[in-house]
Formats: C-alpha cells, structure tokens, sequence
C-alpha cells in the first residue's frame, strides 16, 4: 500500500498500488532499445503488455529487438498505432523524433519520458489532449532488467506534467509497475523536480564535483613528490569502497566502517576542502540549471556539432591519471574482463 510514513517528504507507491488494467489493455510503443529502451520493452513484454519498438531503418539496434521477440516498426508507425508512446531515446534527439512522430499521437494518448529536460525547457511541446507522464527507474537500465527477471525491483520516479484525460497518475503508475518499479517502491515528483535535481546532482557532486576533486587530490601528492600509484590508490581507487560503504549504509555507516583515524581527519579537514565557497558555486549551479542557462548551453552545443564537448573529453582522456590507472587496474583481477555489464551486450540507444 502507499506509503505516507513521516520519514519521507513524498509518497511512495508499491505494488498493491497500482491497477494493471490501466496499461494491460494499452499498447506501447517503446521508441529507443538503448540501456532503459531494452529494459522497459523486454519487461513490458514479458508482463504481457502489447509492445511496438520504434526504430529508424537501419538501426543497429533493430536486430537485437527483433532477436528478442520483440515487434519493430519505424517510430511514427510505432507512435500511430500505440496508445503509449514511450520516448527513450537520447535527450539530444528527442526533438526531432518527436516532429517525425507527433502526426501520429492524438488525444487520447500517453507521451511518456524517463527524463523530463526536453518537456521542462520547453525543447517538446505536447499538444492539447495528450497525457504527458514521466516513469524513471533510479538506475541503468541493465539492472532494471536484472532486477525484473530476479524476481525484484528498481526504484523509480513518476510524475504527470499534463493530464488531459484524469488517468494519467493511475496508467503511469499501472506502467511502473509492469516494468518492476512499485516491487522496490516508486516516488512521487514533478517534472521540474527531476530535471533541475538530476542536472545539478551530475554536475555538482557525482560526476562533475568528484571527478574533479580526485583529479587534486591526485595532483596534490604527484606535485608534492609522491609516486602516481600511490596517488592513483589514495584518491581514487579506494573512492569506491567509500561509496559502497554510504551506498549501504549512509554516512554514518561509513564513519563506522573506517578507522578512527580516518574517520577524525575526515570530520576535521573535510569542511577546510569543500568549504562555503564550494557551497557559493554549487548556489550558482544551481541557479544556471533553474534559470534555463545550462539547457540553452547545452543545446547550443549541440546544435554546433559539439566543439567544447569534444574538447573537454580529449582532455579529460589526457589527464596523467588516466595513464596509470590504465595500467594499475591490470593488476586486479578483473582488470582483464569485461564486467557483467560490459559483456550484457546491450545495445547503444537509437
């Protein structure tokens, strides 16, 4: 049943929750078989919902669609004849995947995402009559599958940004379920929510903020005359079993885990190295994420052929860290291997 327990700000739907009917009888096309393409058509499929891939002739993605059971039509045959229209492709190409479908989507039907950036900025603009909705599973979509077929389930995320026909909520949550959402639970939000957590989460902490606090750290010791590997192991190696720890315990359950000694200099010195002016930029994140400036410089560096994207990975790529870590992950013993991930075979999204 839901759950309105004082310890979460939302609601949060399970199983129970959800009626089945609301998408049991629908089909859905599911345009895109990339990482969360593969994983919600295959389990849709699996539930026994109706499922249409939309692919581009000529997709290398259409094969493995096909190899897996599953029905391919181009994405405006896939969107016309659908009564679910299920946009997992890349947020760059969704625009123009929308203009070549949106013939074919009429009132009536459901024009859902996994991510919101392209309805929030406005890059999508759903005509009158169309439920729009959002279900987003909060991880890759190989695990979503995994999960699925374990018998468990994936947290996820729905939001509803228009409700034309006042079943909106009930089909999307009808949907995580069919996917393996509501078996783990699935949270309430907007779309706006998402967007502007999700964005200011990659740049400031997960991807943008760590990269770059391992990079000097990294560089402090190498500067400072210590070995690379030394280095390489210190800030950044040993970074997952720090996260591992928080990702199953919390922090708490971190500081418990580690030394005294760690767990002192970490509450003492942490704040000195992420201090109030890292709160500042983070403010100014923020705020370039809310006011709509990361959005319009993103698609502007697209619509440019990717110049500065291209020259930040190029860097990124020739940093000294990456070097030796290159040669220092031979060392463990799944250097050599591909990771069950990596040799899932997943195909990219198209």
């Amino acid at each position: 049943m839901t759950d309105t327990d004082s310890t979460f700000d939302t609601e949060v739907h399970y199983d129970e929750d959800a009626d089945r009917s609301r998408i049991d009888d629908k089909t859905v096309a599911v345009l895109g078989y990339g990482s969360q393409g593969h994983a919600h058509a295959q389990n849709l499929h699996d539930g026994g919902v109706d499922v249409i891939v939309g692919l581009r002739e000529g997709s290398s993605s259409r094969a493995a669609a096909e190899s897996d059971g599953l029905r391919v039509e181009t994405p405006d045959d896939a969107a016309a004849e659908a009564d679910v229209v299920s946009m997992l492709v890349p947020d760059t190409v969704q625009p123009a995947v929308w203009e070549a479908i949106a013939d074919g989507v009429e009132a009536g039907d459901t024009l859902q995402f996994a991510h919101g950036f392209n309805i929030h900025y406005n890059q999508i603009v759903p005509p009158e009559g169309v439920d729009v909705t959002m279900v987003a599973p909060k991880s890759p979509g190989h695990l979503v599958r995994r999960n699925y077929e374990h018998d468990q389930g994936t947290p996820g995320l729905l939001a509803v940004y228009q409700d034309e026909t006042g079943e909106a909520r009930e089909e999307a949550l009808a949907y995580a379920h069919a996917i393996g959402c509501t078996r783990a639970g699935v949270i309430e939000t907007t779309f706006r929510e998402e967007v502007e957590s999700d964005l200011f989460g990659e740049q400031a902490v997960l991807c943008g903020g760590v990269t770059s606090l391992v990079k000097h750290g990294y560089e402090t010791l190498v500067d400072n005359g210590y070995s690379r590997e030394m280095a390489y192991f210190e800030c950044l190696n040993e970074l997952k079993l720090i996260v591992d720890l928080m990702y199953e315990g919390g922090m708490g359950g971190m500081w418990d885990s580690v030394s005294d000694t760690a767990e002192y200099g970490g509450l003492t010195r942490g704040d000195e190295i992420v201090d109030d002016s890292v709160r500042e930029n983070m403010e100014e994140t923020l705020a370039a994420v809310q006011d709509g400036t990361f959005a319009r410089e993103w698609i502007a560096e697209n619509q440019a052929g990717r110049p500065s994207y291209t020259q930040l990975r190029a860097q990124e790529t020739a940093h000294d860290i990456e070097d030796v870590g290159e040669d220092l992950r031979s060392l463990f013993a799944w250097g050599g291997e591909e990771s069950e991930e990596e040799s899932a075979e997943v195909p990219a999204d198209d």
